[in-house]
């Protein structure tokens, strides 16, 4: 049974936007002492995969990254939340945003670090595209 089936899309972006808390230890962390770039955007792809499946409840390929801003330094010893949600639904193709904020583990205090936006097709088992919504 399709419970997502009598949802507007508003209710489904709602019901699929996904977070992640992830602890920064220093093996993802560079000689600065802060999280890879690179580690950081695999995190950030993840999240909207999570996100865009759970709302179409499909499979999803990653086709592209938008611009992503990379604000503040994320430290060794933090806390970061991936947020992700779904900004745009083509018809076989939806976008992603996906927020990275840091926090202190022994502070009250959380600010955005990354911010960026991913791009996936709805695929069949033969890796055509098909409809994301249907």
């Amino acid at each position: 049974m399709n419970i997502t089936a009598n949802l507007s899309i508003e209710e489904r972006i709602e019901q699929s936007e996904t977070h992640i808390f992830k602890a920064v230890f220093p093996n993802t962390t560079n000689h600065y002492d802060t999280l890879y770039g690179g580690t950081a955007m695999a995190l950030m792809d993840e999240v909207a995969f999570i996100a865009g499946t759970r709302f179409c409840r499909k499979r999803l390929v990653t086709v592209s990254s938008d611009r992503i801003d990379f604000t503040k330094p994320i430290p060794a010893g933090t806390i970061v939340e991936l947020i992700g949600k779904v900004v745009h639904v083509g018809r076989t193709s939806l976008k992603v945003e996906v927020e990275i904020f840091v926090e202190q583990m022994y502070h009250d205090h959380r600010e955005l670090a990354i911010k960026g936006t991913f791009t996936f097709v709805a695929i069949d088992e033969h890796k055509n595209p098909v409809p994301v919504l249907g």
